[in-house]
């Protein structure tokens, strides 16, 4: 079916690349547009690191990946990035501590107040978060400021079917928050599908 364009009038002009406001745009859009919380730990040898993503996005099914962006200004990003492996944690409600303790610069992640474990393959990770993923690095793409990780899961945490009914975590507008369905009882649910989306 093909609808029909209206015509507009008078609109003002798209920023454009070169316009210093892009980035302020793409900061204040991207403030306000809710996201998932995962935290990521690697051990690329000399010794375990965490951070906290929100940028963690899926990208095939077939085999299981995710990407994730790490900012050239961390230094747990720098070792992630020389890891083979990592764990992928999504965390729920109930791990907001977590998640603000491995978001927080100069905080000792692993320290004797924090719970960690190391898997039998030896990547550090977190036993209380409930969902998690052992994945391998299988690809790096720096870009400016920053470098995009995909990695491809080989490894589901044992309550990995169950335990996405926790409460999700989302970061958005510089601050933690819980999520709720929309009440919509006189609409049909909108389901995407694999084919038409990477949204799950």
């Amino acid at each position: 079916m093909t609808g029909r364009l209206e015509q507009q009038g008078a609109v003002p002009a798209a920023l454009g690349a070169g316009d210093v406001r892009m980035a302020e745009a793409f900061m204040t859009a991207f403030r306000h547009h809710p996201a998932g919380v995962a935290v990521i730990t690697a051990d690329p040898g000399d010794g375990p690191v965490a951070l906290t993503v929100s940028s963690l996005i899926s990208v095939s099914a077939s085999p299981p990946t995710v990407a994730f962006s790490l900012s050239d200004n961390s230094s747990s990003a720098h070792a992630v990035r020389r890891a083979k492996t990592v764990v992928v944690h999504f965390v729920r409600r109930r791990d907001m501590d977590l998640a603000r303790l491995c978001a927080t610069p100069g905080k000792d992640r692993f320290g004797p107040d924090v719970r960690s474990a190391r898997l039998e393959t030896g990547e550090p990770h977190y036993p209380d978060v409930g969902l998690w993923f052992r994945a391998a690095i299988s690809g790096l793409f720096p870009v400016p400021g920053a470098c995009l990780v995909a990695a491809e899961l080989l490894e589901a945490s044992p309550d990995a079917l169950t335990a996405h009914r926790d409460d999700a975590l989302i970061y958005a507008n510089r601050a933690w928050h819980g999520l709720k369905p929309v009440a919509d009882t006189g609409r049909a649910p909108l389901f995407l599908w694999p084919d038409d989306s990477a949204t799950f």
